[in-house]
């Protein structure tokens, strides 16, 4: 494992998602961190998982997104976002009395387009393929004054995801465990770096990694090469909320120094993942909130005789997709 102590400061640190912790603590749901399942018998182990489904809007992404909009004075915010960070954004904006516009792919589930737009935020549409969020977004801030809301590349929206971890952390030791290992989805990066920032600091002995469907494996091969690589273009996945092109500069700066590696699933692993996780933890998970789950269930780690932490990230699944998935088992 690449040792923490390197001459730079990581841009976020524990005491940046203990700060996060005490703005988000009456705000977001501290969720369960279940135990004991069926599924300690599939893997020889004991799973941990943290299901994050239950969180506000459905995902982790209210945290990061809390906290990051309770830091600017702006009256107004914009962010791009597949539909997770859309949601938090919205939620989060609303709460605080912000006005929040959302550039969301048209191709992102039509439940969490309605969904955010339910919330109070503007949805504009765009083609993933042929435009830029980022480009939009920022033509919109440049014209309103708008704060961006990064969807993982701000420090704090990265310290908000790492309540997940802190949580974590907390939870197993009032079960009286120490968790070995530790897998968390991972799309540009937020999630797991904020995650890693918390357990490494309190577990420092904890190997933590980075799941990712096939094809938008960035991080996994950016970790193995030692910079940042990007996805092939035009590489299709169920899993939409984890279809970024590239880790984020931020997000691979504080990965590469913490984590231990990165796993890849297949979108038939994916689909498995979320069947058990509905008939044996009664959680309903979206493609991209299962990876985590899908790389300990396949093996891509060994869990025999270990304690391992698994992050279920969101469940906000297109319900048409869902039926599928559940007739598929």
């Amino acid at each position: 494992m690449t040792p923490i102590a390197e001459e730079t400061p990581l841009p976020v640190s524990l005491e940046h998602v203990r700060a996060a912790a005490a703005r988000l603590r009456g705000v977001a749901v501290r969720t369960p961190l279940l135990h004991d399942t069926p599924l300690d018998r599939l893997v020889g182990g004991r799973l941990l998982i943290k299901a994050e489904p239950l969180q506000r809007t459905g995902s982790f992404k209210f945290r990061g997104a809390y906290n990051a909009i309770a830091a600017t004075t702006a009256p107004a915010v914009v962010a791009w976002s597949s539909g997770n960070h859309a949601q938090g954004v919205a939620l989060a904006a609303s709460l605080l009395g912000r006005r929040a516009t959302i550039v969301m792919p048209a191709d992102a589930p039509r439940i969490k387009q309605e969904r955010t737009r339910a919330l109070g935020a503007e949805v504009v549409l765009y083609d993933r393929v042929r435009e830029s969020r980022e480009a939009i977004g920022a033509t919109i801030a440049e014209r309103s004054g708008a704060a961006i809301v990064r969807p993982y590349d701000d420090p704090a929206v990265i310290a908000g995801q790492g309540t997940v971890g802190l949580e974590i952390v907390e939870q197993a030791m009032e079960l009286g465990l120490v968790p070995d290992l530790a897998v968390v989805c991972c799309g540009g990066g937020g999630l797991i770096a904020g995650c890693a920032t918390a357990l490494r600091a309190l577990l420092p002995d904890i190997r933590v990694y980075a799941a990712e469907p096939e094809g938008h494996d960035d991080t996994a091969r950016s970790l193995a090469r030692g910079e940042r690589v990007a996805n092939p273009p035009g590489v299709r996945s169920i899993c939409d909320a984890l279809l970024a092109p590239e880790p984020g500069e931020l997000t691979f700066a504080i990965n590469r120094r913490l984590l231990a590696g990165g796993l890849v699933v297949s979108d038939a692993e994916v689909r498995r993942a979320m069947a058990l996780a509905f008939t044996e933890l009664k959680v309903v998970v979206e493609p991209g909130g299962a990876v985590a789950l899908a790389a300990v269930l396949a093996g891509r780690i060994d869990g025999r005789g270990k304690t391992v932490a698994v992050v279920l990230s969101g469940g906000n699944v297109d319900p048409d997709l869902y039926a599928r998935v559940l007739q598929e088992r």
